[in-house]
């Protein structure tokens, strides 16, 4: 059957110029006999609209242009849909492109979504939020709404709200329930990932694996600020083991775990953000992996 395509393109995500990649797609898809049509994103985060349109014309792939909230965005709203997703990585951070090892360079990504396979990949919900990537509550979600209000975006703009924000972060009071386990800490944030990393390869989660059916649960605990950055840079460069459900919060640095489901209180109100977009906090978030829950083209 011949491949027919939904292209989406976010004008807004990232620092790119977006006029040559609609031109550099049709282009592409038309030599490798791909149908497309073409769809700006939506404000809304909403995709529900394209159910019909899929099933009108027998769509078989999507290729998303945008970064890794759009793609969480639209990924969410076509879950029941038996489509493929492409990525064309345009954001300012591309995690769940990265952690799939597809191409920044606009037309290496779209030969992927040309010629790559398919590969059944997990999400997970939070609160019945679907997300694609990561989840983070405490610092990193304030850098994110901070990141959001900017005028413009990018890495460095990304960093210097990391910079300011770092000065004057303070800890937040949490309670996590996984399995029979009860832990109580105050950290800085909590990250909770099915992909490795935040983006721009600044990885968070060493052990993450996109269809291993769990969690990774990163908690960077009350610490002072040097300590911070030490036991960070451990975490990022893959020295920290991960925990088995034994461990107790006690004074460590940064705790690191797996698991399929997890509850948090969040008891100080701290910020939220998923996939990198600031999201409604609560007080108690739900977590629950969706194992191979979308097919994701990837080399």
């Amino acid at each position: 059957m011949r491949r027919k395509a939904i292209f989406i393109i976010n004008p807004i995500s990232g620092t790119q110029t977006k006029s040559g990649i609609r031109f550099l797609v049709e282009k592409k898809l038309a030599a490798a006999n791909i149908s497309c049509v073409v769809f700006p994103s939506v404000a809304s985060g909403d995709y529900f609209f394209l159910k019909e349109i899929i099933d009108d014309q027998h769509i078989t792939d999507v290729l998303i242009a945008g970064g890794d909230g759009t793609v969480s965005q639209v990924i969410g709203s076509l879950l029941d849909v038996q489509v493929r997703f492409g990525i064309i990585p345009c954001g300012s951070g591309n995690g769940l492109a990265l952690a799939a090892y597809i191409p920044a360079q606009p037309a290496k990504a779209i030969d992927i979504f040309v010629k790559g396979k398919s590969v059944r990949t997990d999400g997970f919900w939070v609160n019945g939020k679907f997300a694609c990537m990561l989840c983070g509550l405490g610092f990193d979600a304030k850098v994110a709404q901070d990141f959001a209000n900017q005028p413009k975006r990018g890495l460095t703009t990304y960093i210097n709200q990391v910079i300011k924000n770092f000065f004057s972060a303070v800890t937040y009071s949490f309670k996590l329930k996984f399995g029979n386990k009860f832990i109580e800490t105050e950290a800085y944030f909590i990250c909770v990932a099915n992909s490795n990393q935040f983006g721009n390869n600044f990885t968070i989660a060493p052990q993450a694996n996109l269809s291993d059916g769990l969690l990774d649960v990163v908690i960077v605990t009350n610490q002072n600020k040097i300590s911070v950055l030490i036991q960070t840079l451990i975490q990022v460069t893959g020295w920290n083991k991960l925990e088995d459900q034994t461990f107790t919060a006690g004074k460590k640095g940064v705790i690191y775990f797996q698991t399929d489901k997890l509850t948090i209180y969040n008891k100080s109100d701290a910020p939220l953000h998923i996939d990198g977009d600031p999201a409604e906090t609560s007080n108690k978030f739900k977590f629950e992996i969706i194992p191979k829950c979308f097919s994701l083209i990837q080399p």
